[in-house]
């Protein structure tokens, strides 16, 4: 079945979707030290320590929420980007939201972030992007 959706609302939505990751980054390069103090402070801050010191994962996470929500709002492989900004997220969503129990707004924020991320990763929509992921072969 061919579903036909509106190239504008998958422009839209890769903004608005873009936005949180790219101010996200923002934040994390502004403040590492808040960031770190978040981590050390969440319920399963042991998680965090397996990939190294707070302060350094909260610069790194930055740079690559920056990074990565840029080129995901401008198209630029889309669907790469969309896989590292996934990629990313879980160890965020698993050492800050998963200890604060399942009322707990931002995480269900995260479980639809992910939602968003996986349209873009497994539908890899094209329309308003300046460079595509994928390359169209024509046959004449």
């Amino acid at each position: 079945q061919d579903v036909k959706v509106n190239g504008f609302s998958v422009f839209i939505f890769r903004i608005a979707l873009s936005i949180i990751f790219i101010f996200a980054g923002v934040a994390h390069l502004a403040h590492p030290d808040k960031v770190a103090a978040r981590i050390n402070n969440a319920a399963f801050h042991g998680f965090a320590a397996l990939f190294g010191d707070a302060y350094l994962l909260g610069l790194l996470s930055g740079y690559v929420l920056l990074l990565f929500g840029i080129t995901f709002m401008l198209g630029i492989y889309t669907r790469y980007s969309a896989v590292v900004l996934l990629i990313i997220l879980i160890p965020i969503t698993i050492t800050i939201q998963m200890g604060n129990g399942l009322l707990h707004g931002p995480l269900w924020k995260n479980v639809a972030l992910f939602g968003g991320l996986l349209f873009f990763i497994i539908n890899n929509p094209t329309c308003y992007s300046l460079k595509n992921s994928s390359k169209k072969i024509s046959r004449s």
